[in-house]
């Protein structure tokens, strides 16, 4: 693909300014391709602009398929405090629930990041599970849960 780089400078600031662009001449729309493929890739880049727009599609389609949220919850499990999370850190293969200085714990936690990750999935986890009754046979403590989105901060 070759792609005019004047073409695709001049489209970019463009785009920048706000103005609606129509690509007319044949270098225009291999620009736009690239743009679009660059976009497609993107979107499964975590963290990237096109991953957010793809969230946010989702997110609009949830609410126009079965409403407005009612709840916004957000989750933060605090790792270096957790005995759970202590014990994925820790070396020791029987769970003994002893007593970490606060220093020692997040040594523990910091030193362990897969730890870490694992204690903050068996949270989300168990709180989806839960909490908010989804794949379970009784409603959460919220009643009975008609969708959910969640996502993680970077």
């Amino acid at each position: 693909l070759n792609i005019d780089l004047t073409v695709l400078s001049d489209l970019s600031k463009r785009l920048s300014s706000g103005e609606r662009v129509k690509p007319e001449s044949d270098a225009e729309k291999d620009c736009y391709q690239l743009i679009s493929d660059l976009d497609a890739i993107g979107g499964h880049v975590k963290g990237s602009l096109s991953a957010k727009k793809h969230m946010r599609n989702e997110i609009w389609s949830l609410i126009s398929y079965i409403g407005a949220p009612s709840w916004f919850i957000t989750l933060s499990p605090a790792d270096n405090k957790h005995p759970i999370c202590l014990y994925f850190a820790d070396k020791n293969i029987e769970f003994k629930p002893d007593l970490h200085l606060p220093d020692e714990a997040y040594r523990l936690v910091a030193s362990n990041p897969v730890a870490a990750a694992r204690f903050f999935h068996f949270m989300c986890t168990n709180f989806i599970k839960h909490v908010l009754g989804v794949d379970t046979k009784h409603p959460g403590l919220y009643g009975t849960t008609e969708g959910y989105y969640g996502t993680v901060e970077q």
